[in-house]
């Protein structure tokens, strides 16, 4: 079954490397004709994967790439993985899901299949998707052409974490719909679970990530009750998960980041207002998680008044730009919302991340685009007032940076069990 993914991301990319490694041909296409020419030249553009793969994967001829959507006609199934951000007003963005279904219906051919991958409320698929793909196809869901929703489940950072692994969810717009896309799916991943709809299976992707989300929100919380009380929320932490059943750890830290859990939660506490539901555990967990960046700084303050200093005129290495450790992914990243903050209040502001050696445009921190993460040395590290840890990143040389730096703001325990001076790190 020669397949087609559009949309060469952080999902995209590593779904069309499995498929393509399995024995199946695959079609890349993209509107971005830097990560098309990147490919078809052997290169990768996510720093964890390798470039050598994905030639490989080129050479064999199980991997193309184009910007051409007209080339869907040459494939037997098309697979979405396009964003699903949300707008100003915190509401579902779905142009990117229905403006990609307009490239696709016009191409659209009888027997095809169709999967969104992207993370969206229930309903979706079945609606919104299917409107578009019938109306410029002229073709029928479930009769002319089978169309279902799988979401994604991506790990980037983790190496433990591998595509064919970890099972798929597959939800059908009927019975022949799901059996053609297990179809699909069965050829690359080793366990793939059907479902009865494609809602059942958006809302499968919406109860992960909630859950996620809800649950850092609790221990964000704890963090700033604990210490009030003079208890360490990461030993609280360590000590609780040694109980074999009936927990799981979850770990608080300056914000939410990365393109899944500030957002998702938020499509359904959108759809659900359709059907007359509040969602308070989303609600509250969304407000308790956008105000950590606010506490964080804060305690920075706190950090440099116990030097006689203020946030006002000082200088703030952030350390770590990326949403998690071990990634170059900076979507949503609670970093620039602390960049933000400290450079409004009068603060000269500075990052360093192994990950991301230069800013890239983004739509909502514009003006940071083009700046460099500075130097990792002592003269450059040590000429900073504070260091804001905000991502741990495991090739940091953290007990160089105890030696070098006067004050550090540890937001992650990155600090913990690192050799360090009397009140050098403050955790937040």
């Amino acid at each position: 079954m020669k397949t087609a993914v559009v949309g060469l991301g952080y999902v995209g990319l590593p779904l069309s490397l499995q498929f393509a490694r399995s024995g199946v041909t695959v079609l890349g296409l993209d509107v971005d004709p830097a990560k098309v020419e990147a490919l078809l030249a052997g290169q990768s553009y996510i720093k964890h994967i390798s470039s050598a793969e994905v030639a490989a994967l080129v050479k064999s001829g199980h991997l193309s790439a184009s910007t051409d959507f007209g080339r869907i006609r040459e494939v037997e199934a098309v697979i979405i993985c396009v964003p699903t951000p949300l707008n100003r007003n915190r509401e579902p963005d779905l142009s990117f899901i229905l403006e990609t279904g307009r490239s696709i219906a016009r191409h659209l051919q009888k027997g095809m299949l169709v999967v969104l991958e992207s993370t969206t409320y229930p309903g979706t698929t079945d609606e919104d998707l299917r409107a578009v793909l019938e109306n410029g196809s002229g073709l029928k869901a479930g009769q002319d052409f089978h169309l279902a929703f799988s979401p994604e489940r991506e790990d980037p950072g983790n190496p433990a974490s591998q595509v064919a692994l970890i099972p798929k969810v597959v939800g059908g717009y009927s019975p022949a719909c799901l059996k053609k896309a297990v179809a699909l799916y069965s050829r690359a991943v080793k366990t793939v679970v059907p479902v009865s709809s494609c809602r059942a299976a958006e809302a499968a992707k919406l109860l992960e990530n909630t859950f996620r989300g809800v649950n850092i929100a609790l221990v964000n919380e704890l963090k700033i009750v604990y210490n009030a009380m003079g208890i360490d929320i990461w030993e609280v932490i360590h000590a609780a998960k040694t109980k074999p059943f009936g927990f799981m750890p979850f770990y608080p830290g300056p914000g939410l980041g990365g393109h899944c859990i500030p957002i998702d939660p938020f499509y359904l506490t959108w759809k659900a207002r359709e059907f007359g539901q509040n969602t308070r555990f989303i609600e509250l967990a969304g407000e308790i998680n956008t105000s950590m960046p606010l506490y964080v700084v804060h305690q920075l303050a706190d950090a440099l008044n116990a030097r006689q200093k203020s946030i006002n005129g000082s200088s703030v290495l952030v350390l770590g730009l990326a949403y998690k450790p071990d990634v170059d992914d900076e979507r949503e990243s609670p970093s620039y919302v602390l960049m933000e903050m400290l450079k409004t209040r009068g603060a000269r502001v500075a990052y360093y991340d192994p990950y991301v050696p230069v800013i890239k445009p983004t739509r909502e921190h514009a003006h940071w685009a083009g700046t460099q993460s500075v130097a990792w040395n002592q003269e450059t590290i040590k000429a900073f007032d504070v260091v804001l840890i905000a991502t741990n990143h495991s090739c940091v040389n953290y007990r160089e940076l105890a030696e070098w730096a006067e004050c550090i703001v540890d937001t992650r325990n990155a600090m913990g069990g690192v050799p360090t001076l009397p009140n050098q790190v403050w955790k937040a």
